[in-house]
């Protein structure tokens, strides 16, 4: 079993007091500069690194935040981790990352262990099976800083980061009117996730400007988002049953877009020929696709950035907070 070195040891080896090692090594005035010498290149040697657990235990703070996504091998996420990372090493805090596959379940068993893991605050981007958000509450009112990002609530009064969802849904469905398509059908993740709600309202808006009615039959929900294949296929091949067929779809997530473009491809659907698609992705892989695929973007490194800002502020703040802000950032569209 591993053993670190500790400051006990460190004070055997060098016929010196603990108190001496850690004066030393803390750099105060009290110590010589001679026995400061001895005791840092010995601790070099040795590879002494100070215990984090004793150290929260004195400072009460871990130096550590958790970070809670559906999964790092979504494209959106991984370039938000990068962003978080960017910013929480530079102020010397860790970041424990937990995944929770789209699960309610894992979410919060996640959460539990995270907060029991002692880490100083929560960036959370919640599941598509949430919609019940009660085990973040009750560690929020226990105070918990925590801050929301992408997937938000509006039950917890806490920062908000998001991506301008709806402007970003009316220019992908706006491109597809533009290029004649009459019958646009939506594929969309969960219908309680808020990033749902807001790209559904941007696809309605681009409908309702140009005149277009909404039909329920062209909306279908994939309740994890698109994490399994079966979920998407059945999806695409209830639209392409319908009398009225489809010429359009756009599609509401990162994974949906990559899992779309492959369900069509395996049932032989040609695109653009057969069915004009325009998406939400982060994912360079779609430059590579063929067919390629128009897609908003939204900006995951600045928002994971902006989410771990927010979060220090609230954990390292001498006083309660109570003036909450909710970021909306910028989406693209890059046609393709």
């Amino acid at each position: 079993m591993f053993e670190p070195s500790t400051l006990k040891d460190i004070a055997n080896a060098l016929g010196l007091s603990t108190s001496t090692i850690s004066r030393a090594l803390r750099d105060t005035h009290e110590i010589s500069s001679k026995t400061k010498k001895i005791v840092l290149e010995y601790a070099e040697k040795i590879n002494y690194r100070p215990n984090p657990i004793a150290l929260s235990l004195k400072e009460r703070r871990s130096k550590s935040i958790g970070v809670v996504v559906s999964e790092v091998a979504n494209h959106y996420f991984s370039q938000a981790i990068n962003g978080i990372e960017s910013i929480a090493y530079n102020r010397g805090y860790h970041v424990i990352i937990s995944q929770t596959h789209e699960s309610f379940d894992r979410e919060r068993i996640n959460i539990q262990h995270l907060a029991s893991r002692s880490v100083d605050g929560l960036l959370v981007s919640l599941s598509a099976e949430t919609s019940d958000t009660t085990h973040l509450k009750d560690l929020h009112k226990r105070g918990l800083p925590m801050v929301f990002f992408d997937r938000v609530t509006q039950e917890i009064e806490t920062h908000q980061v998001i991506a301008n969802n709806e402007k970003g849904a009316f220019e992908a469905t706006e491109h597809l009117i533009n290029k004649g398509c009459k019958r646009i059908a939506h594929l969309t993740s969960s219908d309680h996730l808020s990033i749902s709600i807001e790209r559904l309202n941007g696809y309605k808006k681009a409908l309702a400007q140009y005149n277009m009615s909404v039909e329920q039959a062209y909306i279908k929900y994939c309740p994890h988002g698109g994490m399994f294949y079966d979920e998407v296929e059945t999806a695409i091949k209830e639209l392409l049953k319908l009398k009225e067929k489809p010429d359009a779809i756009f599609v509401a997530g990162d994974r949906l877009s990559i899992g779309c473009l492959t369900v069509l491809k395996n049932l032989k659907i040609k695109v653009p020929e057969d069915l004009e698609i325009t998406g939400f992705s982060n994912s360079d892989v779609l430059d590579l696709m063929n067919p390629l695929m128009t897609a908003v973007r939204q900006p995951a490194f600045e928002m994971g950035q902006i989410a771990t800002t927010m979060l220090l502020g609230l954990i390292e703040s001498k006083y309660p907070v109570y003036d909450f802000k909710k970021e909306v950032l910028d989406t693209s569209l890059f046609i393709r």
